[in-house]
């Protein structure tokens, strides 16, 4: 009988256990502009690099999310673009049976973690194709870029929440 009870228990927490899947990673959209060339090959190049980074998700279906890493890396040599890089990195995950603030995390933190090696590599081959000499985008801390989103996020709604109390305390 205890065997039955603890059979159904652990069929319990399989049910329960949060599931995670990658099914795709796929290139949305690249785009590599060289927009002072060819003059900018007659220069010494000591570029000024920028790195933007920014992720998106949406839900696709029950328990599955697409996931967009969207990276522009732009190069500047004395004022003027020697390339500007642009690249949508995708994926779609299965997310289940995750509390909210653990969903958040996933979707806003380790799904991009997952989508970075493939994009920085998208990155890498297309400035060498544009013949400029290699970059290697360093590794980012997408744990800490979201633990800075949230932070930012609940800073911003205590401020409206104070705003709109002030306003009605005035009235």
């Amino acid at each position: 009988m205890s065997e039955e009870n603890q059979a159904a228990a652990n069929g319990t927490e399989n049910q329960q256990a949060p599931a995670f899947a990658i099914q795709r990673v796929y290139t949305k959209d690249v785009s590599f502009e060289t927009p002072s060339s060819p003059a900018i090959f007659q220069k010494e190049w000591k570029p000024e690099v920028k790195l933007d980074l920014d992720t998106r998700s949406n839900k696709l279906a029950e328990d599955t999310y697409e996931v967009v890493l969207a990276i522009t890396v732009t190069a500047t040599l004395d004022d003027q673009v020697a390339f500007l890089a642009e690249v949508q990195q995708a994926g779609i995950f299965t997310v289940g049976n995750m509390p909210e603030p653990q969903l958040a995390h996933t979707l806003g933190s380790f799904c991009p973690n997952t989508l970075f090696p493939y994009a920085r590599e998208v990155v890498s081959s297309l400035v060498a194709r544009g013949t400029f000499p290699q970059l290697n985008l360093a590794p980012v801390n997408f744990d800490a870029l979201f633990a800075s989103y949230v932070q930012k996020r609940a800073a911003d709604m205590k401020a409206a929440q104070e705003a709109g109390a002030g306003t009605a305390t005035d009235a």
